[in-house]
């Protein structure tokens, strides 16, 4: 099969970012080698990574490989890890980059996120809880972190840096207090969660949206039976039979055609090849209209469970 060429959209500090990207979250480490291979081979060049999700060694193994078999280059691959919740202090955030950069083979990242808002209990595990299985939670803010991640543009470490869950306000205060300006939130997205408003908020500040869950998230793990599938909705399905094209694609090319990135998770090959299809047709105005009106705030990735925490970013509007 031929490679298939995946646009790019400019950031802000003049770095090109490929419009759709390899999602690896809950993609196991026996499976993930060659979920990167593959997508690798078939034209992805954008993976999109996180230390919490425990496969950045196995990421890494991939891309070393397609590197070593002259696949690719290092400067072709745009590659994302994330700084998580346990590492806000501004002490804690180049050793834990450099640990993902160490798992994943590289010198240096294209961009760097911190993952959530929200800090918690620090020097222990990822996800620190107490006796009641409640999380423990850190006050540091995320101010310092992102102070953190300054740094680490300065050390050369990332040449990108942004933001992941975060609301309007929250991105504010960032810019409000930044040395160096964020070009990325990135946020689950699809039509059951358009983020208009956020999309437009954020395009008013030069940042761009990355679209986590652009298909709807159906293996989370708090997935309940009876919850809908977006990739089952009849009205989905009526406009990728009209296409002739699948509901992942009209999912992922009403995406692009806003200008926002999507990352769509899979280890299986043919889907990988299958979710890069949709640089050959264009939704109508009045298809994008339509998957638009969807909209109904169905958010699946909430972490209603860690509400109380003063940065918990999903208690405003947008």
């Amino acid at each position: 099969m031929m490679a298939v060429q995946i646009p790019s959209v400019t950031l802000r500090n003049g770095y090109k970012m490929p419009l759709i990207g390899l999602g690896t979250w809950k993609s196991n480490p026996g499976e993930v080698v060659e979920a990167v291979k593959n997508a690798i081979a078939c034209g992805y060049r954008h993976i999109d990574c996180a230390l919490v999700y425990g496969n950045e060694a196995e990421v890494g193994a991939a891309i070393k490989s397609k590197i070593e078999d002259g696949t690719v280059k290092r400067e072709d691959l745009f590659i994302t890890s994330k700084l998580w919740n346990t590492f806000h202090s501004k002490t804690l955030v180049i050793p834990s980059l450099k640990k993902s950069l160490t798992d994943l083979g590289l010198d240096y990242l294209d961009l760097y996120l911190i993952h959530w808002p929200m800090g918690y209990k620090e020097h222990c595990e990822l996800f620190p809880k107490d006796e009641n299985d409640k999380f423990l939670y850190s006050d540091v803010d995320y101010l310092e972190a992102w102070a953190g991640i300054e740094d680490a543009v300065d050390q050369g470490l990332t040449r990108s840096i942004g933001l992941s869950n975060f609301n309007k306000d929250q991105i504010q205060r960032i810019l409000d207090n930044c040395q160096i300006k964020p070009v990325v939130n990135q946020v689950e997205c699809h039509p059951y969660l358009n983020q208009r408003k956020l999309i437009d908020f954020c395009k008013s500040r030069d940042i761009f949206i990355t679209a986590y869950s652009p298909l709807g998230s159906p293996n989370r793990p708090w997935a309940k039976p009876g919850d809908p599938l977006l990739m089952e909705d009849p009205k989905i399905v009526a406009i990728a039979n009209k296409y002739e094209k699948t509901p992942a694609h009209i999912l992922l090319r009403y995406q692009i055609q806003r200008g926002v990135i999507a990352i769509p998770k899979s280890v299986t090959k043919s889907r990988i090849e299958s979710n890069i299809q949709v640089f050959d047709f264009a939704l109508s105005d009045e298809d994008m209209k339509a998957i638009d009106s969807f909209d109904c705030n169905g958010r699946f990735l909430h972490l209603d469970w860690v509400k109380d925490h003063k940065y918990w970013p999903f208690d405003t509007e947008f």
